[in-house]
């Protein structure tokens, strides 16, 4: 039997066309995915595909469908979709006619798309003066300024690559000289080997110290604060024995991961954490049984870089080994209506694209943190009691749990399982 109850994965976009974002506010230009992102997004999918939904790997979710796509069991959540064809995508007519659906039976997920207007999870730090000031604090910093000081000479030599663009530590002209060497050949030709990496590794620095807080709370944590609202209420549902959500895809921009390994404090033992993760990275947030007899269940977070990187377990709050979920709660603690307040907004409103108005304390955040523990301990009793009565039956490739019947299970994979955002 499978350990893993289910999984939240955060996803870095693939390779897009250049991008630039303001760099005193974060306002950021239109952008769009590549033939190569796609690419890399596929190839995300596929892997992911074969780590939790494919029966013969150690890390399947359980329970999980195989073939066709149980909508009720896979969420996904981004800013533009999961597709996996399948020639089981069919249906019979009353004439006796089978039709399988369009491009080899391909499956329409549905998938929850992002307006910033509606939903400030994904991109919180926009229009938000507290951030602002932040940003601005970062660049007045002795830290900033001795490594803009350090950095003249690289941004000397590099003046004659970026046509016109400032060249300065707070433009960080790294993602227009990594797009310009991808995509273009003359230019790729041209461009002194080293430059690269020096781009890079100022870009790190510049986007590790905006997108960061000394504090857990601090407003430079802000992309990392307001999505694990979705990933703790994901978890919750998963953990929730009556709610058939198993697996879900929160497509997103780098800006949360950052914040995310400070949180977490997974920098403090892996400092080549702290910068720009790649295109097509995945943070996998597993919800595992605990060992018996311990009745917890407890996360494991893995992490992989790019696309040639394979996962990789990381250890969160100086742990050594897996965390209880209901001890990664009360420590992450976190509340969306808080960053109403955090980011001066004229109102709750304002920051979460809702309609009513809501209470801006941090009493109100402490309330939603100790409400959701206690939502995770009634939780818990209920699945509990309902495990005791499941039963598995993999005899004859069929599955019940008591709740949903999954029906036949062929050993089959998803290999065009893609996905892509911009």
């Amino acid at each position: 039997m499978s350990e893993v109850l289910g999984v939240i994965v955060l996803a870095r976009n693939g390779d897009r066309t250049a991008y630039y974002q303001d760099p005193k506010n974060y306002e950021a230009s239109y952008t769009e995915t590549t033939a190569l992102g796609a690419a890399e997004s596929h190839q995300l999918g596929s892997f992911l595909r074969s780590v939790y939904l494919s029966s013969s790997s150690p890390s399947y979710i359980e329970g999980m469908q195989t073939d066709l796509v149980d909508n009720h069991e896979v969420h996904v959540h981004v800013k533009a979709g999961l597709v996996p064809p399948q020639p089981l995508n069919k249906i019979d007519l009353a004439n006796e006619t089978t039709v399988i659906a369009p491009l080899g039976g391909y499956q329409y997920v549905p998938v929850e798309t992002v307006e910033p207007g509606n939903d400030r999870s994904l991109e919180p730090w926009t229009n938000c003066p507290a951030f602002e000031q932040h940003i601005a604090d970062f660049y007045a910093s002795e830290e900033f300024r001795s490594t803009s000081k350090a950095a003249g000479t690289f941004f000397g030599a590099v003046r004659d690559f970026t046509f016109g663009r400032p060249t300065t530590l707070e433009n960080a002209i790294y993602d227009y000289v990594n797009t310009e060497l991808i995509h273009n050949k003359t230019y790729a030709f041209r461009l002194p080997p080293t430059l690269i990496d020096q781009a890079r590794g100022f870009a790190d620095f510049h986007e590790n110290g905006v997108f960061s807080d000394k504090e857990p709370g601090g407003i430079g944590n802000i992309a990392g604060r307001t999505i694990l609202h979705s990933i703790l209420s994901s978890l919750q549902r998963v953990a929730f024995n009556g709610d058939p959500l198993q697996f879900e895809l929160i497509e997103t921009s780098y800006q949360p991961f950052i914040s995310l390994f400070h949180m977490t404090e997974m920098v403090k033992e892996n400092p080549e954490l702290a910068g720009i993760p790649n295109y097509a990275s995945a943070l996998a947030f597993e919800l595992r049984r605990g060992p018996a007899p311990d009745s917890r269940d407890f996360l494991r977070i893995k992490f992989k870089n790019g696309t040639y990187d394979n996962f990789q377990t990381y250890h969160v709050f100086g742990h050594k080994s897996d965390i209880a979920l209901t001890e990664f709660i009360y420590r992450i603690e976190t509340s969306q209506r808080q960053w109403a307040a955090v980011c001066n907004s004229e109102s709750a409103d304002d920051f979460m694209g809702t309609s009513s108005y809501g209470a801006r304390t941090a009493l109100a955040g402490v309330l939603a943190a100790v409400l959701l523990l206690g939502a995770f301990v009634v939780n818990k009793f209920v699945k509990r009691s309902c495990r005791a009565k499941t039963q598995i039956r993999l005899q004859g490739d069929e599955v019940s749990d008591g709740h949903r019947n999954y029906g036949a299970i062929p050993n089959v994979s998803f290999e065009h399982w893609a996905h892509a955002w911009i």
